[in-house]
């Protein structure tokens, strides 16, 4: 226990080995994203948050709240090595493997509910995105919808080549008929 203005706070200290530790298996978790979200969770209630994280679980997302110096170590010749400047102040980092529409949409439902929640920095696919662009990643249809626009967009001039090709036999036959009438 550390006793700072009067007041009774727990401080947990970890020894060289621990840090080392955590700093390898952030490291190793963040070799694996290429999207990530830093947020400052400053006044957060612990209610809020607690909920925020069983939001971010139902999806099958993570959120860590990490220390700025393990952080700044952990992203060094990973993914996420562009957001080592935004990790200052009390920082988490939320990120999901598969679905970032989906974490974005919810992210930025909670900062609409909860003022003290804020994006510090959003690194998607490699670039830092402007937070102020994470409304339009979070209007975004899902990525399987994105996909069936796709594969019609492909189809549609392959149908359109068949129909051409099909209608010189199409009118000939219509030709045909005409006569034997």
């Amino acid at each position: 226990m550390d006793i700072r203005d009067g007041a009774k706070i727990r401080v947990f200290l970890m020894n060289k080995a621990e840090k080392q530790q955590t700093v390898e298996s952030l490291g190793e978790e963040f070799r694996s994203i290429r999207t990530a979200f830093l947020i400052n969770y400053n006044g957060l209630k612990v209610v809020d948050a607690t909920e925020m994280r069983r939001k971010i679980r139902e999806i099958d997302g993570n959120y860590v709240v990490v220390k700025n110096t393990l952080a700044t170590r952990a992203v060094k010749q990973t993914p996420l090595e562009p957001l080592e400047p935004y990790f200052e102040g009390p920082t988490a980092v939320a990120y999901h493997r598969k679905d970032v529409v989906g974490l974005s949409k919810l992210l930025t439902e909670i900062s609409k509910a909860n003022p003290n929640f804020a994006f510090k920095a959003v690194l998607v696919e490699g670039k830092i995105v402007p937070t102020s662009e994470i409304q339009a990643l979070a209007s975004m249809p899902p990525k399987e919808v994105l996909l069936g626009k796709l594969v019609f967009l492909l189809k549609a001039p392959l149908q359109r080549l068949g129909s051409v090709l099909k209608a010189p036999v199409r009118n000939l036959d219509l030709v045909l008929q005409q006569i034997k009438k």
